[in-house]
């Protein structure tokens, strides 16, 4: 799960749902509350529907600080995503006549999820959406974020914005453990290696041109270098890290979570990530990060404590065991298992005091 620590100024009338509390421990803001403040059901402009209650504003692309009131005449538990379902804000309850008002930095771009458009290209333009038990929305309001911190995400499926639920990668699921005036960037993408991303101009190219100076990058490859030689997966590793430092930027190496493959109750190699041509790609990657001096998320030791601690039948829950089109996996996230996996990198995150540390909740 994700446990973040710090301080919550709450609004009288306003809790975090005990569900979202396993997600999220707290969440800041300047929180206002007041009875009356409701709109008597007048939408703010932009806005459509009950739930979901989406909005949209014809913005350009790049950051903006967006500030949202919740909360209205009667009680209500409402979830924040923007854009291509990007967790912004958990199940909030606010009591009835009661408002909360929080704020969070979004990354726009077009496409709004996966670089490649797989999926859908979304709205060119900002998308919020607002869900839960009654969602209600009192304000909204949308500016140009002014130099924001922005973390930059590259890597695969279970890293990238899922379009369609189900499906969720842990890349989604941390915007909500980030203050206002830092943004994540998530060049994530459903099949990519590292060599397939690093040649794309869509993904690789295109982050490495928005990287500014001491901006994080964090690197995630391994499900899909499943013929990649060591040599070349160091090499693609490589050739990233030195580009993203051209530019001033902060590469870190996050080891892939593992799948959930099991004989008995330990994982396999493969579940390991030990691909097709006996390379141990996570402990390639950590060689990487000695030689480069670069800091490692290891994620697939986390993920393995994790998954072997719940076992065979516990761990169902963290994978896609139930989708609409009958797809069940052991590799790809539910919207539960995304939120522990970005849980236990904001950990490593904290601990490592990497440069997003100081912008988490």
């Amino acid at each position: 799960m994700l446990v973040v620590s710090m301080t919550l100024r709450r609004a009288r009338g306003a809790r975090l749902g005990t569900a979202a509390l396993l997600a999220l421990t707290a969440l800041s803001g300047n929180d206002v509350a007041h009875a009356g403040a409701a709109s008597g059901g007048v939408l703010p402009a932009g806005c459509s529907g009950t739930n979901p209650m989406t909005c949209h504003y014809a913005v350009a692309p790049g950051n903006y600080d967006v500030t949202v009131t919740i909360g209205g005449a009667s009680a209500a538990r409402t979830e924040t995503w923007a854009e291509a379902r990007r967790l912004m804000l958990p199940a909030t309850d606010t009591a009835a006549g009661a408002v909360a008002t929080y704020s969070f930095t979004v990354n726009v771009r077009q496409p709004e999820g996966q670089p490649t458009g797989q999926g859908g290209t979304g709205n060119p333009g900002l998308d919020l959406r607002f869900t839960g038990t009654g969602p209600q929305v009192s304000a909204v309001t949308v500016k140009p974020a002014t130099q924001p911190q922005v973390a930059y995400l590259a890597g695969d499926s279970t890293v990238c914005d899922q379009p369609t639920a189900p499906y969720s990668g842990w890349g989604q699921m941390i915007p909500a453990a980030v203050r206002p005036g830092a943004a994540i960037a998530n060049y994530a993408d459903s099949g990519e290696s590292s060599g397939s991303f690093l040649g794309n101009p869509a993904l690789f190219p295109a982050l490495l041109a928005k990287v500014k100076a001491n901006d994080p990058v964090f690197l995630q490859f391994g499900h899909n270098d499943k013929q990649t030689s060591a040599a070349t997966y160091r090499n693609n590793l490589t050739s990233m890290i030195t580009k993203i430092r051209a530019k001033g930027g902060v590469p870190v190496l996050v080891t892939p979570p593992v799948r959930r493959l099991f004989d008995g109750t330990r994982l396999t190699p493969a579940a390991l990530h030990v691909n097709g041509v006996g390379v141990d790609l996570p402990a390639q990657m950590r060689a990487v990060g000695s030689a480069q001096q670069v800091p490692v998320i290891d994620l697939t030791a986390r993920s393995r404590a994790l998954v072997e601690s719940l076992g065979p039948s516990a761990s169902a829950p963290l994978y896609l065991r139930s989708t609409p089109d009958g797809v069940t996996d052991n590799t790809h996230f539910s919207q539960y298992g995304a939120t522990r996996m970005g849980g236990l990198v904001l950990q490593s995150i904290r601990e490592q005091r990497l440069p997003l540390a100081t912008h988490l909740r």
